[in-house]
């Protein structure tokens, strides 16, 4: 199941910083100008180039007011970043217009505001970037300045002038989409894996207030029996019949009370805490018990031989992921959820398999991927981790931990007549149990509860 505490909602725009798009802007206005001067000077074509300066120096000088105006840090908002890259687009429009329109090479360029939209701001900013795009680029085919030239102008076919304008529109609508798809599956799985960093925090946190505690039993240890050494001391001394000597008593029974819950402590430091390694089938015991309010059947099957049973570490990772799938597969279940373990000298495999409605066909082979949807729904069904749009999260942070701890998933349906899901975790058995002899608990029987593996029936 998904931490409760860790809250994702989805995808994120954190916009664009000033500073980058202050430094492409100069950029852009350094590449005018240097086109403007070679066309003007260098191969002595006649363009009205004072206007044109002009409408340069405009760019320069909205730079140089944002440099001044907002600190080099500053991220401008979606709605501002879309400002400037709709002036930006009209800038071009008003050099191409004084330059030739369409039929000047440097029409191309319309496409990088709208991708630098795609990749960076929300779909609705680009749609309408592209949108003046378009409106600018019909209002270019219309009229425009002649393209620089020697002699007489060169006069293109309308035809050929529609052409530029088709392809500027198509290059628009493609690139802007594929940039927009590229960009938002990287976002994707940035803020699932800032999920997964979050879970794993959690679980070192817990690990860390072990450490603390253990900690200060140490610390604790010496004034407790001190004070336990001074009770015993006041309890001889103290006559008979006294009104004092009960609560003498009790407080000798509370300092030794202390003393108990102290070595306890100590105990999860030393590596000697009886959880620190377990059996396969008592992890997955572990897993199973918090779930068995829900309105569905646990089946737990392991192998009748069960003398090389392989012991494990109680890693918090495998639980987490394990309890999130096992979580998942008893929210569809319409009557039971199947657990099978199995191990050999090699591997050991457990299966998670549920009989409700599967997952949907189309999208099998992408399980996993975070904020996956199909058909507008969750691919996990929308399992209780997940936020209300269903994003598919839980899913991805549980292969993550697992994959993590040395694990390979499988995801699949069954076959008919029998419907549901099946999850398959397999590790190699080498790798499993060197982690847990890394832990440095005790192997023998006593270091190894009883859990008696219960099933539920309806």
């Amino acid at each position: 199941m998904t931490d409760p505490h860790v809250r994702v909602t989805g995808p994120h725009h954190f916009g664009l910083s000033l500073n980058a798009l202050i430094n492409l802007r100069w950029l852009a206005v350094v590449g005018q100008t240097v086109a403007l001067a070679i066309v003007e000077w260098g191969l002595d074509f006649s363009l009205p180039a004072v206007a044109a300066f002009v409408v340069v120096g405009i760019t320069a000088a909205v730079n140089i007011a944002l440099r001044l105006g907002y600190g080099s840090t500053y991220r401008l908002s979606d709605k501002e970043a879309g400002a400037l890259l709709a002036f930006d687009i009209v800038q071009l429009a008003m050099l191409l217009y004084l330059t030739g329109g369409l039929v000047n090479p440097f029409s191309i360029l319309f496409l990088a505001p709208v991708l630098i939209s795609a990749m960076a701001l929300k779909p609705r900013t680009t749609l309408l970037l592209g949108g003046l795009v378009v409106l600018v680029s019909s209002m270019l085919v219309v009229h425009s300045h002649p393209l620089p030239w020697r002699g007489e102008p060169i006069i293109l076919p309308p035809a050929y002038i529609v052409g530029i304008w088709a392809s500027i529109i198509v290059s628009v609508v493609f690139i802007g989409a594929y940039a927009w798809r590229v960009a938002d599956e990287t976002r994707k799985l940035s803020d699932a894996l800032a999920a997964t960093e979050l879970v794993l925090a959690r679980e070192q946190q817990i690990s860390a207030i072990d450490g603390l505690a253990a900690a200060a039993a140490h610390e604790l240890g010496t004034p407790l029996a001190t004070i336990a050494l001074v009770t015993r001391e006041l309890e001889r001394a103290m006559p008979e019949n006294t009104p004092h000597g009960a609560d003498i008593k009790l407080l000798r029974q509370q300092t030794e009370r202390c003393r108990t819950i102290l070595r306890t402590l100590t105990s999860l430091e030393s590596g000697l805490a009886p959880f620190d390694k377990i059996t396969l089938s008592h992890l997955v015991e572990d897993v199973v018990a918090p779930l068995r309010d829900f309105d569905t059947g646990f089946e737990i099957v392991f192998p009748e031989d069960r003398s090389r049973e392989p012991v494990v570490a109680r890693n918090p990772a495998i639980l987490y992921g394990l309890e999130s799938i096992v979580e998942n597969a008893a929210d569809f279940a319409r009557e039971k959820v199947l657990i099978e373990a199995n191990w050999d000298d090699q591997e050991v495999n457990i299966a998670v398999s549920d009989d409700g409605p599967g997952f949907a066909p189309e999208i099998l082979s992408r399980i996993g991927e975070p904020y996956l949807r199909a058909r507008g729904q969750s691919v996990l069904r929308k399992g209780k981790g997940d936020d209300e749009a269903g994003l598919g999260l839980g899913f991805f942070i549980a292969k993550t931990l697992l994959e993590r701890g040395g694990g390979t998933l499988r995801v699949e349906n069954r076959t008919a007549p029998r419907t549901g899901a099946v999850v398959r975790i397999q590790w190699r058995r080498d790798a499993l149990e060197a982690s847990a002899a890394t832990t440095g608990a005790r192997t023998d029987s006593e270091s190894v509860p009883s859990l008696a593996i219960r099933t539920r029936a309806h």
